[in-house]
């Protein structure tokens, strides 16, 4: 069943990822998973790393690893911020575990509730995220 479009744009500090109309736009809050259609309700929301699919049509799904950012819901466009997006074929698996590694070691040697331990928890999260999105693909 074909559904109305809407505008969606995904931006990082790098510049423009996605510019374009689509159908639905899948992705993960901090609250939970969302699945956004045209005329959605205004939203915002705070992202979490997951897998961000934007449905062009129902079989025309454009794929991404998604990291944190922020979601804008307003006036018939989704507008996502993000620190990074990826394409699943440009993951690299062996890169990612050693780096999940790593952050993960680093938040072990950091000290229990500081900001250091956070941010390293928080990157050991978006690189598990990108594993999992590497391995659905």
């Amino acid at each position: 069943m074909a559904h109305s479009k809407f505008r969606c744009q995904v931006l990082t500090p790098e510049g423009e990822a996605f510019n374009d109309e689509v159908e639905m736009v899948s992705t993960r809050t901090a609250v939970g998973s969302l699945g956004i259609l045209a005329h959605h309700a205004p939203l915002m929301g705070m992202l979490e790393p997951t897998e961000l699919r934007l449905y062009k049509t129902e079989s025309d799904i454009v794929r991404f690893a998604q990291s944190e950012g922020y979601l804008q819901v307003v006036d018939n466009e989704c507008l996502l911020l993000v620190e990074e997006v990826v394409e699943p074929d440009k993951l690299n698996r062996s890169d990612l575990e050693e780096k999940m590694r790593a952050c993960e070691q680093e938040a072990e040697r950091a000290e229990e509730g500081s900001e250091e331990r956070e941010r390293h928890m928080r990157d050991a999260r978006r690189y598990k995220a990108f594993l999992d999105v590497g391995s659905s693909t």
